[in-house]
């Protein structure tokens, strides 16, 4: 949904008719994931992406007479389908896609906007099938209940909450059934993985932009204020100039969190690791060859940190690929953090 916010804003200001597509069910090797979103209005203006390309054609097609009707549709391409060759899955995938028209749902748009603003957790349920009165219909909630919308389906209040809060715990978006005759997608929206980067140096430079191309919501950290500027950093998300170990708790370290330390200074590194390898930071990582990270290991034993604390430290930072240039270490250090994020229990 991330990508496509920005557009939708600005369509719903100028008066756009719009459609919503959604992945709800992938086989095979199908490109994008549940969840993945399109927006199309009446006069064909697109962002996001169902397929990377292969359906995207005919689902506009759809979206369009989706806009017009009023109705939502259920669509499914597939190998087996002539419909799907036509459009050029014919690589052993098949994908369902729900288009719907994106003008019912304000309070719960506005919701979802708050919770990934927030980086809360949370998830949007859509009925795919079911009595025709609920299929324009959605609710929003997460673990504390309901947020926002109106779903009601004859007293399965409860099973659907269940099924939605389970589809949320995985982290997965998905479909699920609550009888025969009704079949929800759970549309789980998590934050966005965020890159915290302490070190506002050359490396970090290339980095951060990388990073936030690859979908990483960017901080850089660093107290000096020379190199922590705004004419270095203009993409970034947040530049702070403070001792990296007092702002780091402010934070909230989770499982989404990626932290890496580039400064190659004890007086900045060791104290913000002091805080980064106790916490749930998914990975933690710092520059410095062997010789220099041995170093910062006996520093730290010595300072009191556990031997299980400092086994969560990649360091050296990065996938060896073996470049020496900033730009070949900001890869490789990007490279081992998606690594990390694709990695279950990393």
């Amino acid at each position: 949904m991330q990508d496509v916010i920005d557009n939708l804003d600005a369509w719903r200001e100028q008066g756009e008719q719009i459609a919503i597509a959604t992945v709800v069910e992938t086989w095979g090797s199908s490109p994008r994931p549940a969840g993945a979103k399109m927006a199309v209005t009446l006069g064909e203006r697109v962002a996001g992406s169902v397929s990377a390309g292969c359906v995207e054609g005919a689902v506009i097609q759809e979206s369009q007479a989706v806009i017009r009707s009023g109705a939502p549709r259920l669509l499914t391409y597939g190998v087996a389908d002539e419909t799907a060759w036509e459009v050029g899955l014919a690589c052993g995938g098949t994908i369902k896609v729900w288009v719907e028209p994106f003008s019912d749902y304000d309070a719960v748009y506005e919701t979802l906007k708050a919770c990934l603003r927030s980086r809360t957790p949370c998830v949007v349920v859509d009925p795919l099938e079911g009595p025709p009165e609920a299929l324009n219909r959605k609710l929003i909630l997460n673990p504390e209940g309901p947020l926002a919308g109106d779903l009601d389906l004859g007293g399965q209040q409860q099973a659907l909450i269940a099924g939605a809060l389970e589809q949320l715990a995985r982290g997965k978006s998905g479909s699920f059934r609550l009888d025969a005759h009704t079949l929800l997608f759970a549309d789980v929206h998590l934050p966005n993985p965020r890159l915290i980067v302490v070190g506002a140096v050359h490396i970090a430079e290339i980095l951060v932009p990388m990073a936030g191309l690859a979908g990483f919501d960017t901080v850089v950290i660093d107290p000096r204020g020379a190199f922590a500027t705004a004419e270095r950093f203009p993409g970034a998300g947040e530049l702070v100039k403070a001792w990296p170990h007092k702002v780091l708790p402010e934070y909230g370290l989770d499982v989404s969190t990626f932290l890496v330390l580039l400064t190659h200074d004890p007086k900045i590194d060791d104290p913000a690791l002091k805080v980064a390898l106790p916490s749930g930071a998914r990975y933690v990582g710092a520059l410095g060859s062997k010789r220099t990270n041995q170093r910062r290991i006996e520093r730290l034993l010595a300072d009191g940190v556990s031997e299980a604390e400092l086994a969560r430290l990649h360091a050296p930072i990065g996938l060896p690929l073996g470049g020496r240039s900033p730009a070949e270490i900001a890869v490789s250090i990007l490279a081992e953090i998606v690594q990390a994020k694709n990695t279950p229990n990393t």
